[in-house]
């Protein structure tokens, strides 16, 4: 989860109001935030990456100002219309069609200010960009710019000095030798790269990976361009409708570019119009109060809300793209009411709850395991192929996807858990060894086009001295202390494990596998010391 860091001189100054740090740290989880750190200065918060308005200060301020009272009902985004151009040529289509703009002028910045737009620009990259797949962002020293612009494609001979360098280099040599450039070259798939140059045919930008250092801005900034470029329309116009609104808190004054060619139009960036029945709040969170109240809710939740007989009319500004429909405005109005108004009542229920007795059977398998010497690892159920079959070695025929995932490393659904410890082991190599690790959790396995979960067990052991017999005496140890199982073991060929030194685990059937690590899987991990481990299937045990 992004972090925001609010320092409390700026963020009274922001609010346009003496208020204390007390009071700003009390209300700060009402706006759903979490408390990371808490300083003399400042505070440290993460918040959802569904509200980009909150990757700075000034965002989390308007939101702060409506809770507090000071400043209710819609920010007026306010954009006036100006001069300058981006002409976009039809060679991007097929690259990164859409391209979009405006222009913020008259305002300062200082260290902190330039530091909040930096994380801003990297958290919505992140965020709405997709990691910079969707969108991506330039911000640039607007005085150092002549227009028309032309958003076009070049070759990768085409030389510039980008971003925090000092020489010029072609946009290969970015791609194999600048980190941002290393670490996004996956996105530039053809032979022509998406380029920003100006009238005076200085570069500007190279979407998605790099801005120009000729247009890098700095305190004595007064002028911005801010530029947005992506793969699909409304995912650009959210982004700069995100920053346009945290400019214009910053004290920018906002003008329009305008876009022209190629499929492409100038931002509107208008807000949007929802209705939401009155007796559907009510209903939902268990209170009984009046369109009025529920109006004035809103308006503290700095939404735009007038009542037409039984229904609210909202009006919702277009950085608030985590507003999907009714049931996201009720919970608008239950955080403008106050969360700490809502009293208790006593469930209709009367039954008395109590663990699941699977529950109770993996706490006692997680207490035998402990008592063996080992350290409980508890990873996530989604997990990057590399780590779970192109490090292990092992068959991907069967591998299931997650579509349109947020982060590189949760693309699949595991289905087995000890690669998942050997990349545990790997984050810990500054640890003392020996290193005994176990887990238990759900596996995904594919059986046609449907989709088993079973629960499993998985143990490693990390030490120069560690063998096959170690890790097998381990197993029989919990067989017979939790199940009071005997198991039988059988010689058998793995692509995870040393030949001759691998075998599958009994119980009547078949239950799981054990063996020494292959050392060319322990080398992709980075790990430099010998590791044994099993894997059996629960399910069917207890």
């Amino acid at each position: 989860m992004p972090v925001v860091t609010l320092y409390f001189d700026r963020v009274t100054s922001i609010l346009g109001k003496k208020i204390s740090k007390e009071k700003i740290i009390s209300t700060l989880p009402f706006i759903g935030l979490d408390i990371e750190e808490e300083t003399k200065n400042y505070v440290n918060v993460e918040y959802s990456p569904n509200r980009p308005d909150y990757s700075t200060d000034y965002g989390i301020v308007s939101s702060l100002q409506g809770l507090l009272g000071i400043k209710t009902g819609m920010p007026k985004l306010k954009i006036k219309k100006g001069k300058d151009v981006i002409i976009v040529n039809p060679s991007v289509r097929k690259i990164r069609p859409f391209v979009t703009a405006i222009e913020a002028k008259n305002g300062k910045l200082d260290d902190e200010t330039i530091q909040q737009l930096i994380v801003m620009q990297e958290d919505l990259h992140n965020g709405i960009g997709r990691r910079r797949k969707k969108t991506s962002i330039g911000i640039h020293d607007l005085d150092k710019i002549s227009f028309p612009l032309t958003y076009t494609t070049t070759s990768k001979n085409h030389k510039f000095i980008p971003l925090e360098s000092s020489q010029e280099m072609t946009i290969n040599e970015i791609l194999e030798k600048d980190k941002t450039g290393i670490k996004y070259g996956h996105l530039i798939k053809n032979e022509k790269a998406p380029i920003i140059l100006d009238s005076k045919n200085h570069t500007i930008s190279f979407p998605p990976i790099i801005n120009s250092e000729r247009t890098k801005i700095s305190k004595n900034t007064k002028n911005l361009l801010v530029e947005v470029t992506a793969i699909e329309k409304n995912a650009a116009e959210d982004t700069l409708a995100v920053i346009a609104n945290i400019l214009q808190d910053a004290g920018f004054e906002l003008f329009f570019i305008k876009i022209s060619g190629a499929n492409n139009s100038t931002p509107l960036l208008k807000p949007r119009s929802m209705v939401l029945d009155a007796e559907l709040v009510n209903k939902i969170l268990g209170i009984k109060i009046s369109i009025p109240k529920m109006v004035s809710a809103l308006r503290k939740s700095r939404l735009d809300a007038q009542g037409k007989g039984k229904k609210i009319v909202c009006t919702i500004p277009r950085y608030r793209t985590d507003i999907f429909g009714p049931m996201d405005l009720v919970e608008e109005v239950a955080l403008g009411y106050g969360i700490e108004n809502f009293e208790p009542t006593i469930p209709e229920s009367v039954s008395v709850g109590q663990k699941n007795k699977i529950t109770t059977t993996l706490y006692s398998i997680s207490s035998v395991m402990i008592g063996l010497g080992y350290s409980e690892v508890m990873n996530l159920g989604l997990v990057s192929q590399r780590v779970l079959y192109d490090y292990t070695k092992r068959d991907a025929s069967k591998i299931i996807s997650v579509s349109d995932s947020k982060s590189q490393e949760h693309t699949i659904l595991r289905n087995a858990i000890l690669p998942g410890l050997i990349d545990t082991l790997s984050r810990n190599i500054h640890e003392p060894y020996p290193q005994m690790l176990f887990e238990t959790g759900t596996i995904f396995l594919k059986n046609n086009d449907e989709i088993k979960e079973e629960i499993h067990l998985a143990c490693v052991s990390a030490h120069n001295d560690v063998s096959f017999t170690e890790i097998k005496s381990v197993l029989q140890s919990f067989l017979k202390t939790t199940f009071g199982l005997k198991c039988k073991t059988t010689t058998s060929s793995n692509s995870m494990f040393v030949e001759g030194r691998s075998a599958d685990i009994f119980v009547n059937n078949k239950i799981g596998e054990i063996g020494e690590i292959l050392p060319e899987i322990i080398d992709n991990f980075k790990l430099r010391v010998p590791i044994a481990g099993f894997e059996i299937r629960l399910t069917g045990l207890y």
